[in-house]
């Protein structure tokens, strides 16, 4: 019976690269000079420091557009708001969201049975596996969740007849 499964996934050494690519940029921009701005990951998190906010918002800009290049969806970026750090600084954490959570997985089976095609869902922990008879079937599946414009990216793997 073929089958697939909807994932919601990063690739940390991508967003690793991306980091470093932005440390660079921080270090040999002239605007930068002689400010305190950093991003660093720890786990799932990235945390951001800048002196201000109008260097937040450039390094916001930045993060955004070194993720991009190396093919890390932004999307899967929530931003916490920014709060005080020491000596007039900004610390922003910004958690990756990685895993479809319960609420995203009750909206995905609904809409697959709203769809009334004939397929199965079930959820297998942070993710959702969806089998059919027909392979068709499977694929107007993929289609119409793609069509929800989730802010969330999912990636739809281990398609299997």
């Amino acid at each position: 019976m073929p089958s697939f499964d909807i994932v919601s996934r990063l690739d940390l050494a991508e967003v690793d690269n991306a980091l470093a690519g932005l440390a660079r940029e921080i270090a040999t921009r002239f605007d930068f000079k002689g400010s305190k701005c950093a991003v660093t990951r720890e786990d799932g998190t990235l945390i951001l420091l800048a002196d201000d906010e109008l260097k937040l918002k450039q390094v916001h800009e930045l993060l955004k557009v070194y993720l991009t290049r190396r093919k890390v969806d932004t999307g899967a970026l929530e931003f916490k708001p920014p709060e005080k750090a020491s000596g007039n600084s900004l610390r922003q954490t910004i958690l990756l969201k990685q895993g479809i959570d319960k609420e995203l997985s009750k909206r995905l089976m609904r809409e697959i049975k709203d769809s009334k095609l004939k397929v199965q869902a079930t959820i297998q922990g942070d993710e959702l596996r969806v089998a059919g008879k027909k392979r068709d079937d499977l694929q107007a599946a993929i289609q119409r969740l793609r069509a929800l414009k989730l802010e969330q990216p999912l990636q739809y793997v281990n398609f299997r007849d």
